[in-house]
């Protein structure tokens, strides 16, 4: 699932001339279903929308407040060209969801986004409609979100960082049971050749592995 957010100081749909849908000051979302898009790519990106902090806060300080800490607007479009993938100059879009199957999903995506926010400040265009889609972008402002992929949590850093902290267990483990038998190992020679020699010291047996 991708998703462009924008920052706007109003944003609006209209279709066949009528306008069906407008906010004011807030984020305007335009979101492009994929083939593999579930539950969880929906969640995530409900989750990201919501919490992306692009606004100021009471001081001034810039990227410290998301929309629902400013009780701001939300406008919602689906827009399935964002899984577009070029043949050529051609644009192909084999990898969005099928109309019929999106739909469903597209008012999954609006169901838990009111859900986790407030449902008046949720608006949208609507789906399958020619639309034309007035932003007026604050800053400007715009971030590209996407959905981790499946087998992505691979790649997540925390999860790397735990990998790599059981790696380095395993790798002590091994390095501290060759160690432990070679010593077992050169005990005994040490004394014998201590003996055979007389020499307490001996600075051959030192060097022996």
């Amino acid at each position: 699932m991708k998703a462009v957010v924008q920052r706007v100081t109003r944003a609006s749909v209209t279709v066949g001339g009528e306008q069906i849908s407008a906010i004011g000051r807030g984020i305007c979302v335009l979101l492009g279903i994929s083939l593999e898009d579930t539950q969880k790519e929906l969640e995530h990106m409900v989750r990201k929308i919501l919490n992306l902090r692009v606004f100021e806060d009471e001081s001034g300080k810039h990227w410290s407040k998301s929309v629902m800490d400013k009780q701001y607007e939300v406008l919602c479009v689906s827009q399935f060209t964002l899984q577009c993938v070029l043949k050529g100059n051609k644009p192909d879009f084999h990898l969005a969801m099928p109309a019929e199957q999106a739909e469903s999903f597209y008012k999954g995506f609006l169901e838990q986004l009111r859900k986790a926010y407030r449902p008046e400040l949720v608006k949208d265009g609507k789906f399958g409609a020619y639309m034309q889609v007035h932003i007026q972008n604050d800053g400007p402002v715009t971030i590209e979100l996407e959905s981790p992929a499946p087998g992505a949590a691979a790649s997540d850093p925390k999860q790397l960082s735990k990998l790599e902290k059981q790696q380095q267990r395993k790798e002590k483990t091994r390095a501290k049971g060759p160690s432990e038998s070679s010593k077992e190992r050169s005990a005994p020679r040490k004394e014998d050749r201590s003996a055979s020699s007389g020499a307490e010291g001996d600075v051959s047996s030192e060097r022996e592995p």
